[in-house]
Order: structure tokens, then C-alpha cells, then sequence
């Protein structure tokens, strides 16, 4: 897949991955929200919860889930901690981290919390 073709697949599904948090109750506050250390996908409200979600695509939901680096969660995690010093509670609010995986078809599976510790 070139550069362009692959950045606008991660556009779409990024997009579909907001939908899917929209129709179930979440209220999607960001998109590709970017800190110091990076970008992160989505983020998402619901209750009192904050969500931060990494969205990650390819051919099968196996091979996008191996698309998930430790890199990446360490940035996840570092912006996050950013994104969170400006909400009401700070570093004590309540959050997750999950992943959405979308394959080749469009099917979405979301991982809640995958990335606890």
C-alpha cells in the first residue's frame, strides 16, 4: 500500500471507529488530538470516563492488533498524561485506553482497557 493510499485508509478508519464510539453513547471529544509526543486517534467521553483510543488497521484484526507497538503504547500513555492536565481532576481522572482494530472489510473489534496494566 503506498504512503497516501495507507494514510487515507487510517483516515477512514479512524472515522468509522469515531461512528462506532458515537452510536453506543460516547460522546467523541478529539480526533487526531496532538501533544508534544504524538497524535492520539480518538478520544472519547463517556460517564465519567475518558477513553483514549488507538485505532489500528489492516487485512485481519490479528495482523492490525500486531500493528500495536510498545513505541506506540509509551507515546499513548506520555499524551494521554498530557491530554489529562487539562481535564477537571487531572491525573486522577478516570480513564482506559482501548484499541480499535479494523480489517480489510471495515469490521471493527474494540479491545476495552487493553492497554491496563
Amino acid at each position: 500500500m503506498s504512503g497516501s493510499v495507507s494514510y487515507h485508509a487510517g483516515l477512514a478508519a479512524e472515522d468509522s471507529v469515531a461512528r462506532h464510539y458515537s452510536r453506543s453513547g460516547h460522546r467523541v471529544v478529539e480526533r487526531r488530538w496532538r501533544g508534544k509526543g504524538g497524535e492520539i486517534d480518538v478520544i472519547a467521553q463517556f460517564g465519567g470516563d475518558t477513553i483514549f483510543i488507538e485505532v489500528k488497521k489492516s487485512d485481519s484484526h490479528a495482523a492490525a492488533a500486531l500493528r500495536v507497538s510498545d513505541r506506540q503504547v509509551r507515546r499513548l500513555f506520555d499524551c494521554a498524561g498530557e491530554y489529562m492536565g487539562g481535564l477537571p481532576d487531572g491525573m486522577l481522572s478516570s480513564v482506559r485506553f482501548d484499541v480499535a482494530l479494523v480489517d480489510a472489510a471495515g469490521r471493527i473489534e474494540i479491545i476495552e482497557n487493553a492497554l491496563a496494566a
